[in-house]
C-alpha cells in the first residue's frame, strides 16, 4: 500500500497502524523524520520511504514505479498528504494558493491516476482520500484549503462510480480537529473551545483515523464505496 505524507502526524499514525497489522507500506514526504528512520530499521522487509514532493510529477511517477518494482502490486492508496495556509482569500498570496492547490489537489489527482492504472489491471483495490470537516462546513481563513478538501470528496464520489464495476472501492474520511502539528497553530483557548463543542469531549488522535482506514481498506470491504466518513467526535452532528 501507499500512504502519502506519512512521515508525521496523521499520516504517521496511518502508516503505524498498517505496519502493526502486518502490511507492506510505502510512504513519501518532503522530508524524513525519526519515525521513518525507526520504521526502516524495524520493518526493513516491508517498509519503503522516499522523499517526494507530490506537486512534482516526475518525482511522484518515480516513487510509484519504485513501489511496483519492489512489490509488483499496489492494492491500497491513502491520499493523506496536504498543506494549509491561513488567511482570508482577499489577502492571500498567489504562491500560497498555488502551493495548496498543487499539493492537495493536483498532486493527489496525479498519484491517484498512476495507481488506479495498476489497480484496473488487477481489477481490485482500495482508495481512501483524507479530506476534512473544513471541506464540508467551511472555516474562516481556510477558503483555499477548504476548496481542495471539498474537491477530494467530489473526487471520491465520482471515482467510486467510475471504478466500482472493476472491483475498486473509493472512500473519504473527513477528520475533525486532531492532536497533530496541523492544530499547533491554534492557541489553548481555541483548542479548549473546540473540545467544549465536541460531544466526545476531546480532540481526535491519529489512531482514531487510522482504525477507520484499516476498516475501509480491509479486503473484505467490497461494498462500502463513494462515502465520506466524518470522524470528528460529533462536532458537526
Amino acid at each position: 500500500m501507499i500512504v502519502t505524507g506519512g512521515s508525521r502526524g496523521l499520516g504517521a499514525g496511518i502508516v503505524e497502524g498498517h505496519l502493526d497489522a502486518g502490511d507492506r507500506v510505502a510512504t513519501c514526504a518532503r522530508s524524513r523524520t525519526p519515525e521513518v528512520d525507526r520504521w526502516e530499521k524495524e520493518y526493513a522487509d516491508r517498509f519503503l520511504f522516499q522523499e517526494v514532493d507530490l506537486s512534482n510529477r516526475d518525482q511522484t511517477t518515480a516513487f510509484v514505479n519504485a513501489v511496483v518494482e519492489r512489490w509488483e502490486t499496489i492494492e491500497v492508496l491513502v491520499n493523506n498528504a496536504g498543506v494549509a495556509r491561513d488567511g482570508i482569500l482577499a489577502m492571500a498570496d498567489d504562491d500560497d494558493i498555488d502551493l495548496v492547490i498543487d499539493l492537495n489537489l493536483k498532486g493527489t489527482l496525479h498519484i491517484t491516476k498512476l495507481v488506479t492504472r495498476r489497480m484496473l489491471a488487477r481489477r481490485r483495490g482500495h482508495i481512501v482520500n483524507i479530506s476534512s470537516i473544513v471541506g464540508l462546513s467551511g472555516y474562516r481563513g481556510l477558503s483555499v484549503y477548504s476548496a481542495t478538501k471539498a474537491a477530494l470528496d467530489g473526487l471520491t464520489r465520482s471515482m467510486a462510480r467510475e471504478l466500482g464495476s472493476r472491483g475498486i472501492v473509493v472512500n473519504s474520511i473527513a477528520p475533525g480537529y486532531l492532536r497533530t502539528e496541523m492544530s499547533h497553530g491554534l492557541d489553548e483557548a481555541q483548542l479548549d473551545q473546540i473540545v467544549r463543542r465536541t460531544p466526545a469531549g476531546r480532540l481526535g488522535e491519529p489512531a482514531d483515523i487510522a482504525r477507520i482506514v484499516l476498516f475501509l481498506t480491509d479486503p473484505a470491504n467490497d461494498y462500502i464505496t463513494g462515502q465520506v466518513i466524518v470522524a470528528d467526535g460529533g462536532l458537526t452532528a
